[in-house]
């Protein structure tokens, strides 16, 4: 039988499995899972439903017990009698999301919008003390992602805290990352961790990557952070949500501090199922930061909208500036659904970062690629004031550098390292 993490039907509103998500009431679920247990039989017909909380058996789980969501193949009469169930917070389909990365624009052309739009950024862009309108670039040593956050001159290295990547995995025998500690499984049905899309080892490298590559400059923020990577998007970018969830509790049983996930889906509206898993990640003292999306043409005047999960309220959602901390051409505004602002920004064009081998190195834009930024920036603020979960948020937040541009397309403004 082909696994139905792999596939996926067309239908309105976006790509469904053909499965959905039941979101249970938090009275089912606790150290002992056995309601939970019982209702999902109940809901589904299915006489054994296995749990996150049974060793480990190379299956995937109906239940994800820690987030208190239950995945099924559902007729319409039990999808109709699930919802109408009071032991029932939602009923979903199960959708497909995608890798944000930038929508194929060319490197010249954004650094003509960037340049187009730097007047935006005035005396206000820069940090204290920097000149009026600067602009940064790569250098030698440095991309200039990190010189903008200020990851240069700070003195923690993510030491002590651990990230998890929830994305297309990793080149696990990439020499940037050689005796790092690194904590891998792959989500995806047939599927290695081993990464040859492209996409996770980028995100990886920039939130965890090495101080000093064995080639070129540094592209790492927390580079003495604990890695976990979950691949949870496939060879081709895609994944489930059954998957992604799966992940995102993989993540919070294994000590993760912060999730980083550079995916989503352009759906306005909010997935009850990511806040359930947002709101309980955050009770654990783990933050999920995810990519507020890329389906925005703001030189076109559309400045499109916050998709899932990143709408979720209990999920931080990162939008992208360019070098002159300009908004990106494709970064999504907020939307008006309880949730879907953008809450802060890190860099996201031409960013430099890892790749597979045998390239090493590659420079793309994204939503995607500020994510990590944030994340790692996240972990040197952890290791920094031990703050975790909802604190954590706080200290990003009241620590971003403002910017001369709505709320609505950068949130708190820039993200900034500890002491920066």
């Amino acid at each position: 039988m082909t696994d139905p993490r792999t596939v996926g039907t067309e239908r309105a509103g976006g790509t469904h499995t053909g499965r959905y998500l039941l979101v249970l009431h938090d009275e089912l679920l606790g150290d002992d899972d056995s309601a939970a247990r019982t209702a999902v039989r109940d809901l589904t017909g299915l006489s054994e439903v296995t749990s996150s909380l049974d060793p480990p058996a190379g299956a995937h789980p109906t239940l994800l017990s820690r987030l208190g969501v239950a995945v099924a193949e559902l007729d319409p009469d039990r999808v109709r009698s699930a919802r109408a169930d009071r032991r029932v917070l939602s009923v979903e389909p199960e959708r497909v999301q995608r890798a944000l990365t930038g929508p194929g624009l060319s490197a010249d052309y954004l650094r003509g919008f960037a340049d187009a739009a730097t007047f935006l950024a005035g005396k206000a862009a820069a940090p204290a003390g920097a000149p009026a309108a600067t602009r940064f670039s790569d250098t030698d040593q440095l991309t200039w992602g990190l010189a903008a956050t200020g990851v240069d001159v700070c003195p923690e290295t993510g030491a002590g805290v651990t990230v998890a990547v929830l994305d297309t995995g990793l080149d696990l025998g990439h020499p940037d990352f050689a005796g790092r500690q690194v904590e891998s499984r792959s989500f995806v049905g047939g599927e290695q961790v081993q990464d040859v899309q492209g996409h996770g080892t980028h995100c990886a490298g920039t939130a965890c990557g090495p101080v000093a590559p064995g080639s070129g400059r540094r592209y790492g923020v927390a580079h003495e952070a604990g890695i976990m990577i979950g691949k949870v998007l496939g060879d081709d970018g895609s994944g489930t949500d059954a998957g992604i969830l799966e992940g995102i509790e993989w993540a919070i049983a294994g000590g993760a501090q912060i999730v980083s996930m550079s995916l989503g889906a352009d759906l306005n509206e909010v997935s009850v199922a990511y806040e359930n898993a947002g709101r309980r990640a955050l009770d654990a003292g783990v933050l999920i930061i995810a990519a507020a999306g890329n389906n925005a043409a703001r030189s076109t005047g559309d400045a499109g909208f916050v998709g899932v999960p990143a709408n979720s309220p209990s999920i931080m959602a990162v939008g992208a500036v360019d070098a002159a901390l300009a908004i990106a051409d494709f970064s999504a505004a907020s939307s008006a659904v309880d949730g879907g602002q953008v809450d802060i920004a890190g860099p996201g064009v031409d960013v430099y970062s890892s790749w597979p081998m045998p390239q090493r190195t590659n420079t793309i834009s994204g939503t995607s690629m500020a994510t990590p930024h944030v994340s790692g920036i996240a972990a040197l603020w952890s290791q920094r004031s031990g703050a975790r979960g909802r604190e954590l948020w706080t200290r990003l937040t009241q620590s971003a550098q403002r910017l001369p541009l709505p709320s609505n397309d950068v949130g708190a403004g820039l993200v900034r390292a500890p002491g920066a």
